[in-house]
């Protein structure tokens, strides 16, 4: 198979969708692989790198895009991209369909077999394609959060652990999944006093028991959202639907109630956020102000940390991307039902009933793009 990797033009997008890693293995199973000559650079891998794995490198965007029969990215085509997407192409990237209703459209139109890697779901309910970067996006948020509480920033310039002498601050996570876990693990770890709230009691004493006491956990429920955050230095909004729109957790009213110079940072935010006045922003203009308080709300967040996340991400696409390209896309998904379900369009018809749901669009079962 021909598969192709064009260079991410999302501001500040600093990831690749593979390593050499990646290519040498592709390679030795008989696949083609081309990249846009400039790919890696933001995460540190030069052509000559793709090349001494086995790439053949192409000048621009549309002669990577035509070269492949298989298009790897990382982050969803942006409205440049759209002439390059084209009936048959199979695409397997992030795509958040469910907050991008004009994507979701041009997909179908374009009858693209679009590949969700957020959508990829193991019969125990994990992301595999989205954890990695939900790691990386949940210990990013507590860093980003701690600069932009600094005074210069906007914050209130209160330091995450404090000093002898003065109190920490206060850090709420809503939701305790992987990016919320990543989130505690961080802002405990620099002395901050920490609140997690889920739906999930099991996974709150499994974090109860993980920190020993030095984590306060609270079932969540709009009681105690309001309670928690109206006193929080720091929120991490880390909620999770797959392939749905995020809840809508944190009000404009609950915003206006909080502490002059409060940050809140929304990794949700590519689904559609969990702050009511949540939209999305880039690295280059990261935050705005709500009322008296600071929104963070990145779309690209682990696009800032480019050669980490470009590994992480790599040495979970590959055997999925190794799997379509072995055995053709159709029945790769036949033979592995988590990868089924991060098929999102195929013929112009929409295949995914969280993002049907969440636009009022009529979808295709799932069963019948496959037969």
């Amino acid at each position: 198979m021909k598969i192709a990797v064009p260079a991410e033009i999302k501001n500040n997008e600093f990831r690749v969708a593979i390593t050499p890693a990646g290519v040498h293995e592709l390679v030795v199973s008989g696949h083609q692989v081309f990249i846009q000559s400039g790919a890696g650079i933001g995460s540190s891998i030069s052509d000559e790198d793709y090349k001494s794995a086995g790439a053949s490198i192409l000048a621009d965007a549309a002669s990577t895009w035509a070269a492949g029969d298989l298009v790897l990215k990382v982050k969803e085509p942006i409205k440049s991209e759209y002439q390059f997407l084209r009936p048959g192409l199979v695409l397997f990237t992030f795509l958040h369909l469910a907050a991008d209703l004009e994507l979701t459209k041009e997909l179908m139109a374009k009858e693209v077999t679009a590949i969700a890697y957020e959508t990829v779901q193991s019969p125990s309910r994990q992301l595999p394609l989205l954890a990695p970067m939900s790691e990386v996006a949940g210990r990013l948020s507590v860093l980003v959060g701690a600069q932009t509480l600094f005074a210069q920033n906007g914050g209130h310039g209160i330091l995450l652990g404090g000093v002898p002498g003065t109190r920490p601050a206060r850090v709420v996570v809503l939701g305790g999944g992987v990016a919320g876990t990543n989130a505690i693990a961080m802002a405990v770890g620099l002395g901050a006093e920490v609140t997690v709230l889920d739906t999930n009691l099991n996974r709150l004493r499994e974090l109860d028991a993980l920190y020993r006491g030095g984590l306060k956990t609270i079932a969540s429920n709009s009681y105690e959202i309001n309670l928690a955050v109206s006193q929080a230095d720091l929120v991490i909004g880390s909620v999770l639907i797959p392939g749905a729109k995020a809840p809508k957790l944190v009000t404009n009213q609950l915003v206006k109630n909080m502490m002059p110079g409060s940050v809140l940072v929304d990794i949700a935010i590519d689904q559609g956020g969990c702050f009511e006045d949540s939209k999305p922003t880039t690295h280059a203009e990261p935050t705005f102000k709500v009322h008296n308080s600071i929104f963070y709300c990145v779309a690209n967040m682990p696009g800032a940390v480019a050669h980490t996340s470009t590994y992480a991400l790599t040495n979970a696409t590959l055997p999925y991307a190794k799997s379509l390209a072995n055995k053709g896309w159709l029945e790769a998904l036949k033979s592995d039902s988590a990868l089924a379900l991060g098929l999102n369009t195929h013929a112009g018809h929409l295949v995914n009933e969280p993002v049907a749901q969440a636009h009022g669009l009529v979808y295709s079962p799932l069963d019948s793009a496959l037969a």
